[in-house]
């Protein structure tokens, strides 16, 4: 089958390879649409993947073409998307429910084979069929949704909140749809990429700036989501937050990323500092928000582009043109 590639760090190619078969408890899927993500640049950085090549693509939906000889809940033809989480559920952190901290963390599409690809494998148990309703081809979004969800879930957000969020490409666009839907007063919003703040004002915004200090609310938000990984963001919005407020590390940052904090400040206006990783217990629940309408798919995604460009559909990620790319093999 034709996939994508990631070789060694900072090359990625499109190739064959041989086509996935199903273990007794595992699906093959067609792979109809598998979404681009800041993880996948990160691997083709050197990080996150142990092992190189890979076959990228953590997000991504299909239809289901092989069964394992004990799968029973889904059968061929069922339209699913998939869950990347792999874990052991046997260390200490699976065990108490916090399987995201795995001690021995992997996914699909970062430690094994993924989406980037004509087929992929999956176990059943990661697999949400999806309602009629739901085309196939948008539903890659449901696994960044989870994230998303996942970090509410974090937030333990309250009715009434005043919300700043920096970086308004996909994902934080999701968490300004799930802010509004939570309950926030306010959801304001800074990124330097006029089109991406186009489409923020589009979804329902209520300001939006290049420069925070356009923003007008001098006693700080509620709660602060940083949804770019950039050190200057991060540092800024943990300057913005109120008195008794939180501050989420939702974007995804470069190991080498680092910033200062005043501890004073923090003891003394009780400020929160937290962070969400990647999906816990949240996908099904993504999938459920995703089949009522909580994204329109037509404005998250910008892009679908066929499989033989992933290299320079990764690229065009990289440089920040367009919302949700799609990959569609």
């Amino acid at each position: 089958m034709k996939a994508a590639l990631i070789e060694a760090p900072g090359k990625v190619t499109v190739t064959t390879v041989p086509d996935p078969t199903p273990g007794p408890r595992d699906v093959v899927v067609d792979v109809a649409a598998c979404g681009l993500c800041g993880t996948d640049l990160h691997i083709l950085q050197g990080e996150f993947a142990p092992k190189l090549p890979i076959v990228p693509g953590h997000e991504f939906a299909g239809e289901v073409v092989g069964i394992g000889s004990a799968v029973t809940e889904l059968s061929l033809g069922d339209q699913v998307a998939v869950d990347p989480s792999l874990y052991c559920y046997e260390c200490r952190h699976c065990r108490n429910g916090h399987n995201n901290m795995c001690e021995r963390w992997a996914a699909i599409g970062v430690t094994t084979a993924g989406g980037a690809a004509q087929y992929a494998v999956a176990p059943v148990a990661n697999c949400v069929k999806l309602p009629e309703h739901v085309r196939t081809q948008d539903a890659a979004l449901i696994e960044p949704l989870s994230c998303a969800v996942r970090g509410y879930d974090v937030l333990q957000s309250r009715l009434g909140a005043h919300v700043l969020i920096y970086g308004s490409g996909t994902m934080g666009l999701m968490m300004l749809e799930l802010a509004k839907r939570t309950g926030a007063a306010s959801v304001d919003m800074v990124d330097l990429n006029p089109a991406r703040l186009e489409t923020a004002r589009q979804l329902g915004v209520s300001a939006s700036a290049a420069d925070p200090d356009e923003l007008d609310r001098p006693q700080g938000w509620d709660l602060v989501i940083d949804a770019t990984g950039n050190a200057a963001a991060i540092q800024d919005g943990l300057e913005r937050v109120s008195k008794a407020g939180t501050f989420l590390q939702f974007g995804v940052a470069d190991y080498a990323t680092r910033v200062t904090i005043d501890p004073y400040r923090i003891y003394n206006q009780e400020i929160t500092i937290t962070g969400s990783m990647a999906v816990l217990h949240s996908f099904e629940r993504a999938a459920d928000l995703f089949a009522t309408g909580v994204l329109d798919p037509d404005i998250f995604i910008s892009h679908r582009l066929p499989l033989d460009t992933y290299p320079e559909a990764l690229a065009q990620f990289a440089s920040g043109q367009g919302r949700k790319i799609i990959i569609t093999p």
